[in-house]
């Protein structure tokens, strides 16, 4: 099989697509002809050296989503047949031809999706569907502020937010990203390019603090949160591009009594990766086939344009997904 290889710490350069053994599958798993999957931050991390990976998958393929059929079967494995298209997150190697999966992790493909589309949604609708429900319990009515709205979980979590009934305000660093959210259903927008953003949410939210905290970028936004967040607030720490680090004052975080959270799902265990991709797709899978629900993508590259892909996600010039296709 053909694979994006980092072959060694460093900038896009490093990247290359060369021949592997294909894999075999296991006591349980299926093996996909991966068609298409995409690019996310922690892959620029695994690239750079500064992602360590889970146990039992190989260093030098990134890859953390994917969307094919199934090509084969391990022992035991009954819950798909040969030539099923599924879709799913998986801890690496996604950019393969050929990947290896516990039956479970899988789900099933929209019906009449593209194989572009459905690589989309594993990782961003999974970790937003996870983010929302599992760790901040967001109920109908409440208001949630996302921070970096446009990227590939901020879009999916503005989806499943506004499905199930909240208000969302979401920032971002440039107008068109906003611009592009509020067709995707966003309540009010909020240009962090400005400064001060949060005075601009206190200024919309007409002095009523928000509920819930979808908080994908981490650093000195911190602080911001608990100045704009309710009593009795929950706040989801996602992402951190914007720095590991901040201060913030302790005593609004009792005064208030906020819940803070963080959340990874790439290395959790295979059962909880199981038990969320049942949820989803109990729970949010329908909501594609009825349209309530799509993937956002910005771009399709071949995998033989990857590191024009890299470079394209640097940029951070991006509107939901960036999709690579074999």
């Amino acid at each position: 099989m053909r694979a994006v290889i980092i072959t060694r710490p460093g900038g896009p350069e490093v990247l290359e697509i060369q021949k592997r053994p294909d894999p075999v599958p296991g006591v349980g798993q299926i093996r996909v002809r991966v068609r298409a999957s995409a690019l996310n931050r922690a892959d620029l991390l695994q690239r750079g050296g500064n992602y360590p990976v889970p146990a039992g998958y190989a260093a030098d393929i990134a890859g953390m989503e994917y969307a094919g059929e199934v090509d084969d079967l391990g022992p035991g494995a009954s819950l798909w047949k040969t030539g099923d298209r599924v879709m799913g997150i998986v801890g690496g190697a996604g950019h393969a031809e050929l990947l290896c999966v516990h039956e479970r992790e899988a789900m099933a493909v929209p019906r009449d999706m593209s194989w572009e589309d459905a690589a989309a949604i594993p990782e961003a609708f999974l970790t937003a569907f996870d983010a929302l429900f599992n760790r901040l319990d967001l109920r109908i009515g409440e208001t949630l502020l996302i921070h970096a709205v446009g990227s590939g979980v901020g879009t999916a979590a503005l989806q499943l937010a506004r499905a199930n009934g909240a208000r969302v305000v979401g920032t971002a660093r440039t107008a068109e990203k906003l611009e592009r959210a509020k067709v995707l259903g966003l309540d009010i927008a909020i240009d962090a390019s400005r400064g001060d953003w949060a005075g601009q949410v206190e200024t919309a939210v007409g002095g009523q603090s928000v509920n819930a905290v979808m908080d994908l970028v981490g650093g000195s936004y911190l602080e911001g949160n608990l100045r704009v967040i309710a009593l009795l607030g929950r706040i989801v720490v996602v992402g951190l591009t914007a720095g590991a680090t901040a201060q913030f004052n302790m005593g609004v975080l009792l005064r208030k009594r906020i819940t803070i959270v963080g959340t990874v799902l790439r290395a959790r265990p295979i059962e909880e990766k199981i038990a969320l991709a049942r949820a989803f797709a109990d729970r949010g899978l329908p909501l594609f086939d009825s349209g309530r629900l799509k993937p956002v993508v910005d771009r399709v590259f071949g995998f033989d344009q990857i590191r024009e892909a890299h470079e394209t996600m640097e940029s951070n010039r991006t509107f939901g997904k960036i999709v690579l296709s074999w």
